[in-house]
């Protein structure tokens, strides 16, 4: 019988560490790995993705839906390197990822040898832990360095290991000499706990506020009846960041909705008459949109202390899980006699809505994209996993998507980059085989990366107990996001050459993979096609021909941001009379 090598024992020791799903893309550098991997195919569900970027998105979203550690494997070299986005993505969200590389033999290293990359450098910024295996003996404490410091502090870990000590012979238990390490498999999670002092301190903030707020993040995602309860108790309202949309379901009156250039008027007008604020697992970036400051007393709960105080100026901060944390300080919160500040705060909500149905039901040229997202809410099935990408359609998922209770939703939050759709989507689908996934994508994002991935769709669809995989793709010709960004911040107009996207025929392309494809032109056509595309018996792309100029006005417009566009409409902005007549219609539409 053939000796294990580090290579079986690498895999052996993820086995271990409770991994059972693997994304990657093989190459010469990680031979004697995927070599093992073909020993101990049985025991993984490798993923080969079209391409290493995506292998790094999905192991950030599975670990953004499952809670567990995602795992991604590239080769040396350029396949390292394409990870870097995604894992940007992962340590940037705040979950947890390990990523898995190859590397040169030992002997070429420092020579300039072909496809050697000084990766020790490259991932030290993204990257908590990177290290590389030298020696059979090392590669225990690695791995499980590796795993307990991404799991521990919901970060990026990288293993680099050359392909010569990939097929050296493991050593699971290294030589009780000076210098070894015996670690071991197992992570606890860290537990703070607020002291008393603390939460009386906040219950008395809480306590004394008389038009409270709450600001609701990603790390709110598990605490939705603690939150409610606080709230309840508190009558206040609830903006939520859009990696916390899923925390709160939309059809309380009193959740305003998203926050920020993609939020809702309701949570400006929230935050803005506030004396009050409670934030819940949220680093959300724009303090722009939250009270200003000295306007309001501040309490901050979150998991990690690095992450308070950094936004807005808190007066208390409790470290700890946010469920446990507000359980802790429920009993000390007094029930408000007063509901004046909550009926306001459900007018602004009531008023929210009805106008953007309103701005939905718009005429556009051909399709209000609004609509698009309007019309599917109310059609989204049970339990839904939502995965955006980055790009106008984000705007529309953020505002006009009333997400429910057992729906998941995410996207690349704080990188913001394209091409994050359809691989999340992927990613929760392999995670979640027996529940509905929609990936919502703009046509550049779709012919960045998101066609290519649809062959891994092809590739691993069957395997899934619900067949229903839906792909949107919001076709509007243009890189519409940055085109709106170039006019409203910048004053400049389109450079058409830099932002038109060709036409593709998507769902003609989706026919050709063996996918039902949709193509819809009219607006009186998006209620049946959703229909249609939520009854199939296979994975489905619906395209929507939407108008590009139809602007994704954020809840409050500065004189800055006025005056800007108003300057790029007078220069020579090619798109300029469509633009201006829909900016009227949306400006007035209620």
């Amino acid at each position: 019988m053939a000796k294990a090598t580090v290579g079986d024992y690498l895999l052996e020791r993820l086995t271990e560490w409770g991994v059972r799903r693997i994304f990657g893309y093989p190459g010469d550098g990680i031979n004697g790995i995927m070599g093992a991997m073909g020993r101990a195919a049985e025991r993984f569900e490798y993923v080969r993705v079209r391409h290493e970027e995506m292998a790094a998105f999905m192991a950030g979203a599975h670990a953004k839906f499952t809670g567990e550690v995602g795992v991604c494997m590239a080769t040396s070299g350029p396949g390292a390197l394409h990870l870097i986005t995604g894992l940007y993505d992962a340590k940037m969200d705040h979950v947890p990822v390990v990523a898995i590389v190859g590397q040169q033999a030992r002997s070429a290293i420092g020579s300039q040898f072909q496809q050697e990359v000084d990766l020790l450098s490259v991932f030290k910024d993204v990257a908590a832990y990177s290290q590389m295996i030298v020696t059979p003996a090392q590669a225990r404490h690695v791995i499980d360095s590796a795993f307990r410091i991404a799991a521990a502090e919901r970060t990026v870990s990288c293993i680099i290991v050359p392909n010569d000590v990939q097929e050296l012979e493991a050593v699971p238990s290294p030589p009780r000499t000076h210098g070894t390490n015996f670690s071991s498999v197992g992570y606890v999670r860290p537990n703070p706990w607020p002291s008393e002092d603390d939460l009386a301190h906040a219950a008395e903030v809480l306590n004394s506020g008389s038009r409270v707020a709450l600001l609701v993040g990603a790390g709110g995602l598990d605490a939705t009846d603690e939150i409610i309860e606080v709230a309840d108790r508190l009558g206040a309202g609830a903006a939520k960041a859009l990696l916390g949309k899923a925390a709160l379901p939309d059809d309380l009156p009193w959740v305003t909705g998203s926050i920020g250039l993609l939020g809702t008027k309701a949570s400006w007008e929230l935050m803005q008459h506030c004396d009050t604020l409670l934030m819940i697992g949220t680093t959300f970036p724009y303090a722009e949109f939250l009270p200003e400051e000295g306007q309001a007393r501040a309490v901050q709960i979150d998991l990690q202390p690095r992450n308070v105080g950094i936004r807005y100026p808190s007066e208390v901060n409790l470290i700890g899980d946010a469920g446990q944390v507000l359980r802790d300080l429920l009993p000390r919160l007094t029930k408000k006699t007063d509901d004046g500040w909550r009926r306001r705060i459900e007018g602004w909500v009531a008023d929210w809505w009805k106008n953007m149905e309103a701005k939905a039901m718009e005429d556009a040229e051909p399709i209000n994209p609004q609509r698009v997202f309007w019309e599917l809410s109310p059609r989204l099935p049970d339990n839904t996993i939502l995965c955006g990408d980055s790009g106008s359609h984000t705007n529309w998922y953020a505002r006009d998507i009333r997400i429910r209770r057992g729906m998941k939703g995410s996207l690349s939050g704080k990188l913001a980059s394209m091409g994050s759709g359809v691989p999340y989507a992927i990613a929760a689908k392999m995670a979640y085989p027996d529940r509905p996934v929609l990936a919502m994508v703009g046509d550049g994002a779709m012919q960045m990366n998101g066609n290519a991935e649809l062959v891994t769709v092809k590739e691993y669809w069957q395997r899934w107990k619900d067949p229903r995989f839906v792909v949107l793709v919001l076709v509007n010709n243009d890189l519409n996001q940055v085109t709106w960004e170039q006019r409203a911040l910048a004053g400049d107009p389109k450079f058409a050459p830099a932002q038109d996207v060709i036409p593709f025929p998507y769902a003609r392309y989706a026919e050709l993979l063996g996918f039902r494809g949709i193509r819809v032109e009219r607006a009186q056509d998006i209620a049946g096609a959703w229909e249609e595309a939520w009854r199939s018996d296979r994975p489905v792309l619906i395209e929507f021909q939407a108008d590009p100029d139809v602007p994704p006005l954020p809840p409050h417009i500065t004189w800055t941001q006025a005056r800007a566009y108003m300057s790029s409409m007078l220069k020579d902005d090619p798109d300029r009379a469509g633009v201006i007549r829909q900016s009227i219609k949306q400006m007035f539409s209620s």
